[in-house]
């Protein structure tokens, strides 16, 4: 399997406006911050702590960013999409030193989220511990930068943080939105295809935030969550997983108490997960999980990457020569970054159904749009993805201006 470090990018290799790289002082180690693009002076991407992060990997899903703001523009909306970027740390999230590691990353690139880079939780890390990390290095909040955009700034973090204290069935809105666009995406793929939803069976790589909020989703649409892997291995159930009794034992990092499992439920190697009975896959935790190996063991006819950059691309093309089709990050994940800009902008209130309402109908129209492209031109969903978001970035910059 191709490592992290020499990951090629699905799109032209085109130099970021700025990349760098950090050494923290006290332990070594290193983190990353790169900046895809600017629009208005803004751009947007969270950041992630995981081990074995590395500059190539940020600079990839800073691209991934560029795209998914550029496929979210609606020139009638009041959110406009911002530029791309994303932030890493080389650090394993569990580790104990990595708190600090955290607050002393932030501090270094605190002139970067006071001017121009907006963000917020990704693998690894909640927006709490961002937050709380965010303060302890000085900083306003950690989308300071784009307060200057807003027509009432003290209405829009009022607007935001009210969103954050919604919860639904015990869940924050906050990490419900995305897996609410990962799942519309999938369900729309069924559509498209005539496939009821009832007997669909559906294997998840990860149960943290877009994970398990996937699964509840699809769960509640009436999809059959077969199996689910997380640090400990797979849960598998071919007759169906309790997602919720799974949801509500999970650890802060996504790992479920093994105790909570019933009879009938087992326990297999972590990466069975990619070769049980399911028609639809979704890796939602780390990054390169499906490489030309993995891919030969996969039977599942869509793959749904709710975690970024999931799926290689000689992989991606294996899968697609034999008709597995692949919902691509930058647009089935793309949710979350959505709606924390809809929100703050005043597209939508603090209320989760009209958040799950907005989301829906934004990601079904993307992912009908991705579709019928590739359909079209005979090319992959990621493909169509980039040659939309390509046609409307000049657009973007005609009307707002863009520096790379």
């Amino acid at each position: 399997m191709t490592t992290p470090a020499t990951v090629p990018t699905t799109t032209p290799a085109t130099a970021p406006l700025l990349s760098l790289t950090w050494t923290d002082d006290l332990t070594g180690r290193q983190g990353f911050l790169v900046v895809d693009r600017l629009v208005r002076g803004v751009c947007s991407g969270g950041l992630r702590m995981r081990a074995g992060c590395t500059l190539d990997e940020v600079t990839g899903l800073a691209r991934g960013m560029s795209l998914k703001e550029a496929l979210h523009y609606d020139p009638e909306a009041r959110y406009v999409p911002l530029g791309g970027a994303k932030g890493g740390v080389d650090c394993d999230p569990r580790d104990p030193e990595a708190y600090g590691l955290l607050v002393r990353y932030l501090r270094a690139v605190r002139p970067y989220v006071e001017s121009c880079w907006t963000t917020g939780e990704d693998l690894g890390l909640t927006q709490d511990v961002v937050d709380r990390a965010a303060a302890e290095a000085g900083l306003v909040s950690s989308v300071q930068a784009v307060y200057p955009l807003l027509d009432d700034e003290d209405a829009a973090r009022r607007r935001l943080a009210d969103a954050f204290a919604v919860e639904v069935d015990g869940i924050g809105l906050d990490e419900l939105v995305g897996g609410c666009g990962v799942a519309e995406s999938v369900l729309t793929a069924l559509d498209r295809d005539g496939v009821a939803y009832a007997g669909t069976r559906v294997a998840l790589q990860g149960l943290g935030t877009m994970g398990g909020a996937t699964a509840r989703f699809l769960t509640r649409a009436g999809l059959t969550v077969v199996a689910v892997a997380d640090v400990k291995g797979t849960i598998a159930n071919p007759a169906g997983l309790d997602v919720e009794a799974l949801l509500a034992a999970r650890d802060a990092h996504g790992t479920v108490d093994r105790a909570v499992l019933r009879r009938d439920d087992r326990e297999l190697p972590g990466d069975a997960w990619l070769s049980v009975d399911a028609e639809v896959l979704v890796p939602a935790a780390v990054s390169y999980a499906i490489g030309v190996e993995e891919q030969e063991r996969i039977t599942a006819r869509w793959i749904a990457e709710a975690a970024n950059m999931p799926v290689l691309p000689e992989a991606e093309e294996l899968l697609h020569a034999r008709g597995v089709r692949v919902l691509p990050d930058v647009v089935a994940n793309s949710g979350t970054n959505a709606w924390w800009w809809w929100t703050l902008f005043g597209d939508i209130g603090a209320d989760a159904d009209e958040a799950f309402a907005h989301t829906r109908r934004s990601m079904r129209a993307l992912v009908e749009l991705v579709l019928a492209r590739a359909e079209a031109d005979g090319t992959t969903p990621r493909a169509a993805a980039h040659a939309i978001a390509a046609q409307r970035l000049p657009a973007i910059t005609e009307r707002f201006g863009s520096r790379r």
